[in-house]
């Protein structure tokens, strides 16, 4: 098998792809290098499609080793698991690009692995996964109409980074992953910092650049080691046959899309009118092709092509949609808040026939989610997790994990939101937010940004903007490219694009834009993201009616969290041998936590007021230098012939000698004192040899 090793420059780095030396049985398989950091890309084609498959089964995997970095997996197994969340969400980055560029009708199963088989820690292999897989598919055998070329884009200091590394990205207030085809982008993942539209299009114009680099290597190495593409056989519709269901099925059809708004009523006629063409099945003898009789499945793809054109020509020739609304038009959008009793904040948005509920739950540093990654370990404080039961759409299916589609749509929505938290430092709380879909007829994961901003509001997180999030779509031909905001299910399924745009009035928090057609242009581009705006400004007008900034008081339900700074030298005084001090206090207070940081900040959390008042009093107690001359709380431990000893601050004893008991002679100290007798003291002296002197007597005299 031909060899081949090519090098262009990648950020400040360089890139290799090299090929033949590695995976050499699959069609297509290269190495990608950038630093340290190697993926191991390759591409694998059944020879023919499974029998009575009428779909393209394309599937991507992406697999971090652990060995990569040079570490042993955790867990008692000690081997790779189930897929992490990073590598579900580096599949979907793969695929996205790579599926609009197989050919109609091609339904031989194909698939895509991705392994990184070494990691610097400074490199992110995902980029890298990218344009592995568009040059392994390139130089394969396998019908594909690559390459396509990708980058990282950062926004540090008012420039832009091409594939900046993951020092340079902390410094970053944009991260966007653009990959291209031709002249055009065909995939766009990002978050930004509330960064305005005209600087996210700048970064979309210089990732457009900056990514022809990886697609001009690819072909190079076509021309080097490239195979000739298999001839494979491609499904073809009937067209005789789809000219008999047009003439039984075009004027109902027709009628159902121009009469019919309602979701569920256009299925249900859209059903039945389904149910009738397939009635009698020997109606369509005459249409069988080299001995296959035609199925009903065939009827119904046939049925299925026959509404895309439909829907498709309504929208070019008299701008209708299929709920009879305009393009740009909005579907009508309700909102709530403070919908559930007990949990610490919830919402319900409802935009048309697509509803999510929002639920916040708030965490101590206990519940801080704890993410193991090749480049190291962190913790995660914000988390949001999006839910999509099969009663959503009306229909039965088995209730099982999240897939990919669901961890997908749930990052999206927290890219959206992430940029306008607080700081740890401003609320030190675990946040989490769940995203109900109750209802979906397009664009659930804009839903679920709405009602997660809103649950937020409610749950009194001090969000420094409201964000809201919709998805734009396009119906496109050969003359004809239209945009619509605010698609519903079925132009997302028979339309080219979903192009979702998230953020606040300052600017853009997350975006995402997948398509079918296999480019989109600047130009079209530009003007989707002024759309986008245009209709994310009335949504959130609709948001701030309903609840204009968060609420200042938290649920009774939510822990309270009380940061204070000791000492880093009083650290070890607070823990105690073995921890013994923060037990006591914990459980003597009733608090639920005390957590204690390097820098000496001290986090306590509990729902009772009392008991956190309690804590802080403690802990102060405990750090505090003792003062002459102050009046202090104490407790007596020990009875002595010549006074007694009492604690006065946590951990701290000093001695009322008999003298300083009373005000009157003392003769006997169990006249006066018994253990665990409390009186107020104060501090006398504190002696050469550290010892501190009290008096009772004093302290009874100052009151």
């Amino acid at each position: 098998m031909a060899q081949a090793h090519l090098t262009i420059p990648f950020g400040s780095s360089k890139l290799i792809i090299e090929s033949g030396q590695l995976a050499k049985q699959a069609n297509g398989a290269v190495t990608v290098t950038v630093g340290g950091t190697v993926v191991l890309v390759t591409a694998c084609m059944a020879s023919k499609p499974k029998e009575g498959q009428d779909f393209f089964p394309l599937t991507v995997e992406y697999q971090e080793k652990t060995y990569s970095a040079g570490k042993i997996p955790g867990g008692f197994f000690k081997r790779e698991g189930r897929p992490t969340e990073r590598e579900v969400l580096a599949c979907r980055l793969i695929d996205r690009p790579i599926r609009p560029l197989f050919p109609e009708g091609f339904l031989n199963e194909v698939q895509v692995v991705a392994t990184v088989l070494s990691h610097d820690g400074e490199n992110d292999p995902d980029i890298l996964a990218i344009i592995g897989a568009s040059a392994a598919l390139t130089i394969s055998d396998i019908p594909y109409d690559g390459p396509v070329g990708a980058v990282r884009v950062g926004l540090i200091d008012g420039q832009c980074v091409a594939n900046p590394t993951f020092a340079q990205r902390e410094k970053s207030i944009m991260d966007l992953v653009v990959v291209g085809w031709g002249d055009g982008i065909v995939m766009i993942e990002g978050e930004a910092n509330e960064v305005g539209e005209d600087q996210v299009l700048k970064g979309l114009g210089f990732a457009l650049q900056a990514l022809e680099p990886s697609k001009n290597i690819q072909l190079e190495l076509k021309n080097k080691i490239g195979k000739q593409k298999t001839k494979v056989e491609l499904k073809q519709p009937n067209a005789d046959f789809i000219k008999k269901i047009r003439e039984m099925a075009l004027p109902r059809l027709n009628e159902i899309y121009t009469t019919i708004a309602d979701k569920g009523n256009r299925e249900e006629a859209l059903n039945s009118l389904c149910d009738q063409l397939t009635t009698d099945m020997d109606a369509y003898a005459a249409f069988e092709k080299d001995g296959h009789a035609i199925s009903e499945q065939g009827v119904r793809d046939a049925f299925e092509s026959l509404q895309y054109e439909i829907i498709r020509g309504n929208v070019f020739t008299r701008k209708l949609r299929a709920d009879g609304r305009g393009l740009k038009d909005i579907r009508p959008i309700e909102c709530a808040v403070g919908i559930l009793p007990r949990t610490h904040g919830s919402s319900l948005f409802t935009r048309g026939q697509t509803q999510s509920l929002g639920i916040i739950t708030l965490g101590t540093k206990d519940d801080e989610q704890l993410v193991e990654a090749l480049e190291g370990t962190s913790y995660k404080t914000f988390m949001l997790h999006y839910n999509f039961p099969a009663f959503s759409v009306g229909e039965t299916k088995p209730m099982r994990s999240p897939g990919r589609r669901e961890i997908g749509h749930g990052a999206l929505a927290a890219k959206a939101l992430k940029a306008v938290l607080p700081t740890k430092d401003e609320f030190p709380y675990t946040v989490r937010v769940v995203s109900e879909i109750l209802e979906s007829n397009g664009s659930s994961s804009m839903a679920s940004v709405c009602s997660g901003c809103l649950a937020l509001m409610d749950a009194g997180v001090p969000v420094k903007a409201m964000v809201a999030g919709i998805s734009v779509g396009l119906i496109s031909d050969e003359k004809n490219a239209v945009l619509i905001t605010d698609i519903m299910g079925l132009e997302d399924y028979f339309g080219d694009m979903d192009f979702k745009v998230a953020g606040s009035r300052k600017g853009v928090t997350a975006i995402q834009l997948d398509l079918k057609i296999k480019k989109l242009s600047m130009s079209l581009l530009e003007k989707a993201v002024a759309q986008a705006k245009e209709a994310r400004l009335i949504i959130l007008d609709k948001m701030e009616a309903t609840l204009s900034q968060p609420r200042s008081e938290m649920s009774p339900y939510a822990p309270r969290i009380v940061t204070i700074q000791i000492p880093q030298d009083k650290i070890g005084e607070v823990i105690g041998p073995g921890g013994k001090i923060i037990r006591r206090m914990i459980e003597e207070s009733g608090v639920t936590s005390i957590d204690i940081e390097e820098d000496g900040k001290v986090i306590v959390a509990s729902p009772d007021q009392g008991a956190l008042d309690k804590a802080v009093a403690m802990i102060r107690g405990l750090t505090e230098e003792p003062e002459v001359g102050k009046i202090y709380d104490a407790v007596v431990k020990r009875i002595m012939n010549f006074g007694v000893f009492v604690e006065f601050l946590p951990g701290r004893e000093g001695l009322v000698h008999v003298s300083e008991l009373a005000s009157k002679f003392v003769k006997d100290v169990n006249e006066v004192a018994k253990l665990g007798d409390k009186f107020k003291v104060k501090l006398v002296e504190k002696d050469e040899m550290g010892r501190f002197n009290l008096s009772k007597k004093q302290a009874e005299s100052k009151v």
